[in-house]
């Protein structure tokens, strides 16, 4: 009997992984359609997002309606695939320069 229960358990637990592979790989190709790369090259401009996590929501005055995105900066350089170095405004100039693009 206990021989039975794991043959049956195994089996059962097989079963549950090949169906979370299968879901994975539909959830997967839905994602993929989806996200797509974002490439800027030097001296487009982007928006800067406002958090406390990178610092730029702690060297502006942070008010209740702080605005989510502040100003348009200019890209200098491509560090990296998704890091860009940007042209600070004087107010903001104490943050690193360098921000990771998404």
């Amino acid at each position: 009997m206990g021989l039975e229960f794991l043959q049956q358990t195994t089996k059962k637990i097989k079963l549950i992984q090949e169906r979370m592979k299968i879901t994975h790989s539909r959830e997967k190709s839905y994602v993929d359609k989806c996200v797509r790369p974002l490439r800027f090259e030097t001296d487009h401009h982007v928006f800067l997002k406002v958090t406390l996590t990178t610092g730029v929501g702690q060297a502006i005055m942070l008010k209740k309606l702080t605005p989510k995105f502040i100003r348009l900066y200019q890209i200098l350089r491509c560090i990296g695939l998704v890091a860009y170095e940007i042209a600070l405004l004087p107010f903001i100039a104490n943050l690193h320069n360098i921000f990771h693009v998404s």
